[in-house]
């Protein structure tokens, strides 16, 4: 008698806020159970017996794996792995799928979306119209906050793969002029440019790379100071890739046209974060909500449906 398809979503409501389609994932198993969220003290009982782990965020580490001994396949609802120990996972036969490339036009939509509100002055003009300044003008327009055109204006990538490409894309429809910027740690190419000298050029600079060791803090007091005077920066890959400090030091100082993060270096921000201080000028910060868009998220949906049947048909997808 074949091996009983038990699945567990550790933590469900992180992808579907009961907006999402769930038949196709369902019926790759006998049995899914779905839990909204999962403390790390009980991973490893709501594993037991499971054949399959889906875990968004929820942290599956090697005591966990040597604690589920049913366990063949660990389903990644994200294109991070970091919550997985996969050496682990590799040395007890258990095989690791994550999901590529679902956010990619929510993610892109809203680096724009944060681009052109630094630009037209969005939430200072909205906070104007709140406070009645709008209401109390001489004449009948209020411009009180310089409002910049994004047209003919230079563009840095930090990273250009899929999503960057995209930002690319909608970025040269505003007709913008893009440059890409060499990351460290990876080959140089005749179409990157080195970070002091890509930053000296750009009106505004977009982050789409991955947090390592050779990205941690890529820009920090000394890259930000390297950026033209007013230049916008906006974030919506991790982090780490900004010293959070010296970014509010340089909003602060006004030497940023603007900033935008979608993303801080601990999220939630339990403990707070230097970004969060109700001093820092031009800075809009969301809270890691640029992927959420419904269509993105059920393509994370689709893809773990995807990455189950490929499995249990003997032709594992997206293998990390």
């Amino acid at each position: 008698m074949p091996t009983p398809r038990r699945a567990v979503f550790l933590d469900h409501s992180s992808l579907d806020l009961g907006d999402l389609a769930l038949g196709r994932l369902k019926a790759c198993f006998d049995e899914l159970q779905l839990y909204p969220t999962t403390a790390p003290g009980q991973v490893a009982e709501r594993l037991q017996g499971a054949t399959v782990a889906i875990s968004n965020k929820v942290m599956i580490d090697a005591a966990t794996l040597a604690a589920c001994p049913s366990l063949k396949l660990i389903l990644v609802a994200a294109t991070g792995t970091n919550n997985v120990d996969l050496q682990a996972a590799r040395a007890q036969g258990v095989l690791v799928s994550n999901c590529q490339g679902y956010g990619t036009p929510s993610v892109a939509q809203h680096t724009l979306t944060l681009l052109l509100a630094l630009a037209t002055r969005l939430s200072d003009y909205q906070k104007a119209v709140a406070e009645g300044q709008w209401a109390n003008a001489k004449q009948f327009c209020l411009l009180d906050f310089p409002i910049v055109e994004l047209e003919g204006k230079t563009l840095g990538l930090l990273g250009h793969g899929e999503l960057g490409g995209a930002v690319a894309r909608l970025a040269e429809a505003f007709g913008m002029r893009v440059l890409l910027g060499q990351l460290p740690g990876r080959p140089p190419r005749e179409d990157r440019l080195a970070l002091d000298e890509l930053l000296p050029q750009v009106d505004a600079l977009t982050l789409h790379c991955p947090l390592n060791e050779h990205t941690r803090n890529l820009l920090g007091a000394r890259e930000l100071a390297l950026l033209k005077p007013g230049a916008f920066v906006v974030n919506t890959a991790r982090g780490g890739l900004i010293d959070e400090q010296a970014l509010a030091d340089a909003l602060r100082a006004g030497h940023l046209g603007g900033a935008a993060t979608d993303v801080l270096s601990v999220e939630p921000p339990v403990n707070g974060n230097p970004l969060l201080a109700a001093d820092i000028p031009r800075l809009i910060v969301t809270p890691h909500s640029a992927w959420g868009a419904v269509e993105s998220r059920q393509r994370i949906v689709e893809q773990l449906s995807e990455n189950a049947e490929a499995f249990f048909a003997g032709s594992p997808r997206r293998q990390v």
